[in-house]
């Protein structure tokens, strides 16, 4: 089949990272949208970035995770009324993954959120404009907060050598951090905040950048600091956060789909907090009236690896026969595994692991089987060690 050449032109109004000319000096060869932000996508091969990830230290642009901060006297109850999850176990300089919640239920986005202090919060956005959500709410309510976006610019430190990166930048402190716990520091005045969190369930880091005129000079510093560690620049790995389980907002989930919808965050509605939150009774509707039809879980996809591709590109129809019954949403050669694996929305009926369908390539219908999420390391030992 003839391959295809597409120009992507850059337009002013396609934000550019304050670490892209770092990126382009260290070989990225392509880009996409995010946030409204330029993300990079590809330096190298998908199965070399992924083995350089699972086996030494990785280095990633990922300033698209634009965080939005709320702060004020109200700040703690708006941010506690538009998520499921109950905050008030949430201490100053811990960090929590969220789902911020539409009054039908829907997600309308599930940022990384890091408390900075008691009545100040970061919102790392996956894919939507969740600030005009939080104004609206906060304005409807008539909340005492200041909510914009934060002067910051996240970048991850990733893989099982990020460690020793880390207590070279900033001693032992910092690298010892636990799982969801926060730090701040800086390098050469540099100033930052870390959180021990990532894309990857692998052992990873996220410094938050606190000055954006000064990134190309943190991005260098750290790549210099992780040279002896064989460090390399790579774009975030499909294959290793689909293995983990990780969720793509935009593609694998949308403001329609609710948290039950969704195989694993099901675990994210916390029904026992005192507090009430945004789209609560809609959730209880759902979960005591069986009015489930669909849930996102987990494939193993048949046909030729996916090396080639390196992800899925495009929505594939879901079929039994003639009956178009779902979506797959992601897809990627699994090195580790030995095979495709990805995403797909299924009947609620069909959920169950062995459930079996076959998905519309452009070349050809394959095998598609429901597997069990998460694919590697379920009680998540690897990114806690």
């Amino acid at each position: 089949m003839a391959s295809e050449t597409f120009t992507f032109y850059i337009q002013p109004w396609y934000r550019k990272s304050p670490y892209f000319e770092s990126t382009k000096r260290h070989g990225c060869k392509s880009w996409g949208l995010y946030n409204h932000m330029l993300l990079p996508t590809l330096y190298d091969d998908p199965v070399t970035e992924y083995e350089a990830l699972l086996h030494g230290v990785t280095l990633w642009d990922v300033a698209v995770e634009r965080c939005v901060e709320v702060r004020g006297p109200d700040a703690f109850d708006l941010v506690n009324l538009v998520t499921c999850r109950d905050l008030t176990k949430v201490e100053p300089m811990q960090a929590r993954y969220v789902l911020l919640i539409a009054p039908w239920g829907g997600i309308v986005n599930d940022p990384v959120l890091l408390r900075l202090d008691r009545n100040r919060f970061w919102l790392a956005l996956a894919d939507s404009d969740a600030l005009l959500y939080l104004a609206g709410v906060a304005g409807a309510r008539g909340m005492d907060v200041s909510i914009f976006e934060a002067d910051v610019a996240p970048m991850q430190i990733q893989g099982p050598r990020s460690k020793s990166v880390m207590r070279d930048l900033f001693g032992d402190a910092v690298a010892d951090l636990r799982y969801y716990f926060c730090a701040e520091a800086e390098i050469d005045g540099i100033p930052v905040v870390i959180s021990r969190t990532g894309w990857t369930g692998e052992v990873g880091f996220e410094l938050y950048l606190q000055d954006t005129s000064r990134g190309d000079e943190l991005f260098e510093r750290v790549f210099q600091a992780g040279e002896p560690h064989g460090i390399r620049v790579i774009a975030p790995s499909e294959a290793r956060r689909i293995e983990a389980g990780i969720f793509n907002y935009g593609s694998d989930i949308r403001v329609e789909d609710t948290p039950l919808h969704v195989s694993g965050l099901e675990r994210l509605v916390e029904w026992d907090q005192g507090a009430e939150f945004i789209g609560r009774a809609r959730l209880e509707e759902i979960r005591h009236g069986h009015l489930l039809d669909r849930k996102l879980v987990g494939i193993d996809i048949g046909g030729e690896p996916m090396r080639d591709e390196g992800a899925l590109n495009d929505f594939w129809p879901l079929v039994k026969g003639d009956a178009r019954l779902g979506r797959v949403t992601a897809g990627a050669w699994s090195p580790r595994l030995e095979r495709n694996i990805g995403y797909a929305w299924v009947p609620i009926r069909w959920e169950a692991p062995g459930s079996t369908f076959e998905a519309e390539t452009p070349r050809a219908r394959v095998p598609v089987t429901v597997a069990s999420l998460p694919f590697v390391d379920p009680s998540k030992d690897i990114p806690k060690s």
